[in-house]
């Protein structure tokens, strides 16, 4: 599994190259995006994330200060706006009562302590708490998602029914624990399951790892 696995990675590198991702400016803005990312395109999201820029309101402070329903229209674009609003209040909430806003204290706890208070937050689910650990925080946390677990199953490396944790597993237990390899490794796979590993109809002939 470790050879199948480093074997997928060098393809996928060597065929798109680095992907410079997580986009962000900042670590609130890492976090931002991951809450907002769910169940939209990052298009989106940039267009959301650009309207608190426009008006500087992108700072943990800012947006705690601002009411629900004044961030509920700002983020807009992203969709399922008022769902998102509440969920961003609620991870700044935890943001300011556990760390008083400090991202850079929030980092120094051990990792799987963060997880675990992340996953408590209203909102925030296994993937989007390893996006913040991972591309925010940079800890070394395997992000799954839907990109994922379609591209190992559809390689027999999985099965489709499985959980979570089970892939996060492999990844854990067969590669380096690195920050920068996750980082890379999620990304890649994350561009062969939007341009080649569609959902209804792989492009397989043009695949890298065929």
């Amino acid at each position: 599994m470790k050879q199948k696995l480093g074997s997928i990675y060098r393809k996928l590198y060597a065929h798109f190259g680095p992907q410079h991702w997580w986009p962000g400016d900042s670590a609130l803005e890492v976090m931002v995006g991951a809450i907002l990312t769910q169940n939209t395109n990052w298009g989106n999201v940039e267009k959301a994330i650009g309207n608190l820029k426009g008006r500087r309101l992108l700072s943990a402070k800012k947006l705690y200060q601002i009411s629900q329903r004044r961030l509920a229209s700002l983020i807009r674009p992203a969709g399922y706006y008022n769902i998102k609003a509440k969920r961003l209040k609620e991870f700044l909430r935890f943001l300011f009562k556990n760390y008083q806003g400090n991202i850079k204290r929030m980092s120094r706890q051990d990792p799987q302590q963060i997880r675990e208070q992340l996953l408590s937050v209203n909102g925030i689910g296994p993937e989007t708490a390893d996006s913040i650990l991972l591309y925010a925080l940079n800890k070394p946390v395997f992000v799954v998602d839907a990109y994922t677990r379609r591209i190992l199953s559809r390689h027999q490396l999985i099965p489709e029914d499985a959980s979570y944790d089970e892939i996060q597993n492999l990844f854990r237990k067969h590669l380096k624990k690195d920050v920068k390899l996750f980082n890379e490794y999620h990304a890649l796979l994350v561009r062969l399951g939007k341009v080649l590993c569609l959902k209804k109809k792989g492009k397989c002939s043009l695949c890298p790892l065929k």
